[in-house]
């Protein structure tokens, strides 16, 4: 294998630059809009040798070489022909390297309704708006006299990459302008070293200092590539180095470099002046480049023999192998690399003491050929469709194009690529007319392509739709037969037809199926199916009829109708047919007139009504309904009754009044309105008042009540309704107005508050209960010890609640009693227990200290700290603090004092606050004292030392110094963590551990492991932990696990409850709930059950079971729900029973009852078995 070129460093070679390739000018005409960007041009696909492949590696590689200088010029000359907004275009111009240039474009704004958009671009492709910066500016100004937009794009301290073409482009509704300039930045001119293309755009963006800036590699669009005869080969980096910098941009473009900003870095770098190396004498060229299988061979020559070399490649060191071999000539160092692939293409680099060189390898691989073509395909929609090409080597990568277009296969999509050597296939299932399209192949060699064309085929009709006629509920199926496997639509009446859950389209193979379950009337009409991409629809009409019929459902079991006296009926009876039937009432035989009196009957289309506009007492009977169609007849009976309320009861009678309460009582009404009294409601109200109050909400049995709770002092009024089946009477007269009025009740705690010699305070509190006569005042009485005269103190009532009996004689005894005077009258007295002595004297001081602080009083830092200490004498004591015998700084600790406590407070402890208080309360020579233990603490600091003592088995033993710093607290435990040294996580093993030495087992043999100690007292653990310093090492040791053995334990069962069902009382009206639960093994079915009779879908009535717990829910019960109630629980072990009584109290009227939806003939037999059983009060 020959070896690959490489280039010296001062090697110059004249530049054979090629024609460049012809594209196809791209005009943008006015009013088009930017648009005419984004189409794509057909340049030439051969690649210049050995950049054909670099160019196509990369997936977002771009696939056209560029455009033509003549091209750009074009451009210009079309741009200044169509301009219709800018009225002056930005010039190109030349700057040096970090100097400053403004471009300037003007746009007149006299036909525009609001401001212009404009963009700016480098090349043909990066917006420079997102690169504002340091380096570029955008402004934009408006001069309202001249009507003119001033739009600068300022480039600041410019550099070597920011030559090139750029386009300026202004946009305005439909209206669209362009205009493209150069810029030139100059530089020094200065010997460059001579190196390989490759290296300037192998690898960008790492590291370098203008890294982002203006730099659009990685957004050149996707073109496809034409074939054209092969070029020899271009050295493109000596056609870099002779050109101008404003010409990189378009070398770059025409050649296929996706890294511009690499080669311009690769650039820059290569005329800095390289340091002489003390270990080479000779180092690695800049770069390498070899064919794909080739063989490279690298060279350096030490300038000391015995310095070691080691070759890298991206960093790691590079073994002698078949693939790499090493030899050593003299002060040279050769390694040689065979069969090179593309994996090889890398940086490499050798290292002779503390110096070394790098050099880049380039590995290129020979373009792909296509050696078969495509052929043009026809093809049927549905069909599977294979596009066939062949290349020049086995499993190339090859790109698949649909009308220009490149195919990305999906799991999605309809497209798959298969390979198969040097055969490629696209393959298109189920093919449609939308796949009609011209495809190509593109390599990285050549290209070819093929048209496609798909056409349905021709459709017949296998089993065309029938007209039908169904009853209405049945199933309606409409059902067709097409020759294509094709998809269709439904119509009704000229509007697509929704699935539902009533309506189901099916479509299997070549049968199409119409299914509506339970047919309605308004599914008749007329009913057409399409098969799509054919016009040849298929119809059938579908008719539905349907005999007459009275729906009585919402009626009870006799069908009886209840009406008030007085109130209008108007009984509408729901009725069906198809057509309309006819409906026709009568009553004994004679018919009900439609239209008009005050019984009619009224006929709808889906139901019929019968009306009686006054309900009276001769109107109940038996009325009967007829319905006729062509369909068939039907016929019904309702039966009718008429009910009326009790009259009023006579004015009640009030036998007792209290405080806040009376006894009334009252005689039945004459008349019950032909329904036994159920009950009574009674209210009251204010005399001066209108508006009544009611006091009982469930019916008063009997006729005797007793209104509580109302206000003393103000008149009340009562008066009483009858309540029967039908309804509530008329209320009574009212009662004789009446006043409820009482005394408050005796003062509490009466004390004594002071003794002086000629003086006594008493003190005392209100009454429990005032009333609502409310509270004048109070009257204070004492009398002297062996008399029975009592003297009144005050000569006024007594607002307060303390009072000073003076001018008592010295050494006396008295006894004082307090009375609560209001406007009822005065109240019990309260009398103190004992008689007063009339003297002063000294109370000697006594300290209460609280329970909690006669021992240590344990507070954490930061903590406030306030203590309240009660004390007592008299007079007032005087009080002094200390801590450890010192005065106590007030700055730090704040004392507070009066007569009858002392609060000392620190708002924020510290461990400095920690001591013995000492309080002393001196009343003459009278003197109490109490010591405060205050202890202020904080979490501790870690062990000192931790260290591992023994390792054995799985076992590791352990040992460490307590804290030097306890916290100001004793140490309660340790916590003791390990980590695996692999993860470093840690985790607690042991916690509140006493002792200082522990034995950690069970670790994992084979692992290393870390411990550390957390010290721990009553705040917590401390901050920090103290890790071993050595590791603990398991070793392993060959070990036999013998699996214990377990019989299967029998978890059968049969049904036991663990929780009876207990006799519960229920309110009428509120639901109620029986619970038990059941244990068993297979799990019990339940079954609830009422008297015997098990309850099996009765809507009054739920039952849940959830983890054997079973509740049955009577919702709103009445008395005929009450009985006895049993639950049932069987599984095939046994069967197992429990039961409960339920009462339920309280009753509901008739009307309420069928408002429930009661049926009346239960309501009837309710209130007969309530009659039966409580006569008297009937």
């Amino acid at each position: 294998m020959p070896e690959p070129t490489k280039k010296e460093e001062n090697e110059v070679q004249a530049p054979a630059p090629a024609p460049p390739p012809e594209e196809p000018n791209k005009e943008k005409e006015a009013g088009k809009g930017p648009a005419k960007d984004e189409e794509e041009v057909s340049p030439p696909s051969a690649l210049p040798p050995g950049l054909g492949s670099r160019a196509l590696e990369r997936k977002d590689s771009e696939w056209s070489l560029g455009e033509s200088p003549a091209g750009d010029e074009q451009d210009k000359q079309n741009n200044s022909q169509l301009s219709t907004l800018l009225i002056e275009k930005p010039q190109s111009g030349t700057v040096k390297v970090g100097e400053d240039i403004t471009f300037i474009a003007k746009v007149k704004a006299e036909d525009l309704l609001r401001k212009p958009t404009i963009k700016w671009f480098k090349g043909k492709w990066m917006d420079l708006a997102s690169k504002a910066g340091k380096h570029l500016q955008l402004k934009e100004t408006f001069e309202r006299h001249s009507r003119v937009y001033t739009f600068e794009m300022q480039i600041i301290k410019a550099k070597e990459n920011f030559a090139g073409n750029y386009r300026c482009e202004v946009t305005y509704k439909d209206k669209f302008d362009s205009c493209s300039f150069d810029l030139e930045v100059r530089e020094s001119t200065g010997t460059t070293p001579s190196i390989d293309i490759r290296s300037a755009f192998k690898r960008s963006g790492e590291g370098q200092e203008d890294a982002g800036e203006l730099d659009f590699s990685g957004l050149l669009k996707r073109r496809e590539v034409k074939q054209q005869e092969e070029e020899p080969e271009i050295d493109v980096w000596e056609l870099l180095k002779s050109a101008k910098p404003s010409e990189y941009e378009k070398i770059a473009f025409q050649y296929g470099i996706t890294d511009l900003r690499g080669m311009l870095k690769r650039l820059k770098r290569m005329r800095r002046v390289e340091k002489k190396s003390a270990a080479f004498a000779k180092i690695l060229d800049p770069a390498y480049q070899v064919d794909k299988g080739g063989r490279v061979r690298f060279v350096v020559e030490l300038a000391d023999p015995k310095l070691e070399v080691k070759w890298y490649k991206n960093g790691q060191e590079i073994r002698p192998s078949t693939k790499y071999i090493f030899e050593h000539k003299g002060c040279e160092r050769i390694m040689f690399i065979n069969n090179c692939a593309l994996t090889d293409d890398s940086e490499y680099y050798v290292t002779a003491g503390d110096e070394k060189c790098s050099t880049e390898l380039f590995v290129r691989e020979p373009p792909i050929m296509v050696t078969k073509q495509l052929e043009d395909t026809n093809a049927y929609c549905g069909e599977r469709v294979e596009l066939e090409c062949e290349v020049s080597e086995d499993d190339a990568n090859v790109k698949w194009f649909k009308n220009g277009e490149e195919i990305i296969p999906g799991p999605k999509s309809r497209y798959r690529i298969r390979c198969e050597g040097k055969k490629h296939f696209l393959i298109i299932e189920g093919a449609t007319k939308a796949d009609s399209a011209e495809y190509s192949v593109m390599t990285t060699g050549g290209q070819s392509s093929a048209k496609l064309s798909v056409d349905l085929k021709p459709l017949k009709i296998m089993t065309p739709l029938t007209d039908q006629t169904v009853n209405i509920g049945k199933e309606i199926c409409l059902k067709c037969e097409i020759s294509e496997h094709v998809p269709g639509k439904w119509t009704k009446n000229g509007l697509p037809i929704q699935e539902s859950d009533r309506v189901k389209i099916y479509h299997k193979g070549r049968i199409h199926k119409l299914v509506i379950s339970s047919a309605l009337t308004e599914d008749e009409g007329d009913y057409v199916f399409t098969p799509d991409a054919y016009n040849t629809p298929m119809s059938a009409k579908v008719h539905v009829v349907d005999p007459p019929k009275i729906i009585l459902d919402g009626l009870d079991a006799d069908n009886t109708v209840t009406v008030i006296a007085g109130n209008k009926l108007r009984l509408e009876i729901p009725i069906s047919g198809e057509p309309p039937p006819k409906a026709i009432w009568s009553r004994a035989d004679k018919a009900i007139p439609e239209g008009s009196g005050r019984i009619r009957a009224e006929s709808y289309p889906d139901s019929s009504t019968l009306v009686i506009d006054v309900a009276e007492r001769d109107d109940s009977g038996v009325y009967n309904i007829h319905l006729k169609n062509e369909a068939g007849e039907a016929r019904a009976s309702i039966k009718i009754k008429v009910v009326d309320i009790p009259d009023p009861p006579v004015a009640p009678n009030l036998t007792e009044v209290g405080d806040d309460w009376c006894i009334m009582n009252w005689e039945p009404p004459a008349y019950d309105g032909g329904s036994p009294i159920l009950g009574y409601f009674i209210e009251r109200k204010k005399k001066q008042s209108s508006r009544w109050m009611r006091l009982n909400f469930e019916l008063c049995k009997e006729t005797t009540f007793e209104p509580k709770k109302m206000i003393e002092g103000v008149a009340y009024e009562v008066r009483i309704f009858a309540v029967n089946a039908v309804g509530v009477s008329k209320p009574s007269m009212p009662s004789k107005p009446f006043v409820p009025l009482a005394v408050t009740s005796p003062p509490t705690l009466l004390t004594v508050d002071s003794v002086t010699d000629t003086t006594v305070t008493m003190k005392w509190r209100p009454p429990d209960q005032i009333g609502a006569a409310g509270l004048d005042g109070y009257v204070l009485e004492y009398c002297f010890e062996g008399t029975e005269d009592w003297i009144t103190a005050n000569t006024d009532l007594i607002d307060k609640t303390k009072f000073t009996i003076t001018g008592l004689p010295m050494d006396s005894k008295i006894f004082v009693r307090v009375k609560a005077i209001n406007a009822a009258g005065a109240s019990e007295p309260k009398y103190y227990s004992q008689p007063i002595l009339v003297k002063e004297i000294i109370e000697a001081p006594k300290i209460r200290v609280p329970r909690h602080l006669k021992q240590t009083y344990i507070r954490r830092v930061g903590e406030a700290v306030n203590l309240v200490i009660p004390f007592q004498g008299k007079p007032r004591p005087e009080l002094t603090w200390k801590k450890d015998g010192a005065e106590i700084d007030k700055n730090q600790i704040n004392i507070r004092n009066s007569e009858t406590d002392t609060i000392i407070f620190i708002r924020k402890a510290e461990r400095s606050h920690s001591g013995k208080y000492d309080l002393e309360v001196k009343v003459d020579k009278y003197v109490d004292s109490a010591l405060i233990d205050i202890q202020i603490v904080d979490r501790p600091g870690p062990p000192q030392v931790v260290k591992i003592d023994d390792v054995w088995g799985e076992n590791v033993a352990l040992s460490w110094t307590p804290p030097k710093d306890d916290g100001n607290a004793a140490i309660t435990g340790y916590t003791i963590q390990k980590a695996d040294k692999k993860s470093m996580e840690w985790f607690t093993v042991i916690e509140h551990y006493h002792r200082t030495n522990a034995t950690i087992t069970e670790l994992v043999i084979g692992n290393e492991y870390y411990f550390r100690v957390f010290a721990e007292n009553m705040c917590g653990l401390s901050e920090d932990a103290t890790m071993t310093k050595e590791s603990a090492v398991i070793a392993k040791d060959g070990k036999v696990y013998k699996n214990p053995v377990y019989e299967d334990f029998d978890f059968t069962e049969a049904p036991m409850f663990t929780q009876p069902l207990v006799n519960t009382y229920a309110i009428a009206g509120y639901n109620a709930t029986l619970n038990c639960s059941v244990r068993g093994n297979p799990k019990p079915k339940i079954t609830w059950m009422k008297n015997k009779v098990a309850i099996v879908d009765d809507p009054r009535y739920r039952m849940f079971s959830n983890q054997g717990v079973c509740t049955l829910e009577i919702r709103k019960p009445s008395p005929y729900d009450g009985g006895t109630y049993c639950c049932k629980a069987v599984n095939e072990l046994g069967t197992v029973e429990i039961e409960c009584k339920l009462e339920v109290k309280g009753g509901l009227s008739f009307c309420r009852l069928l408002l429930q939806g009661v049926p009346p003939n239960i309501i009837d037999s309710y209130l007969r078995d309530l009659h039966s059983s409580n006569p008297e009060e009937f």
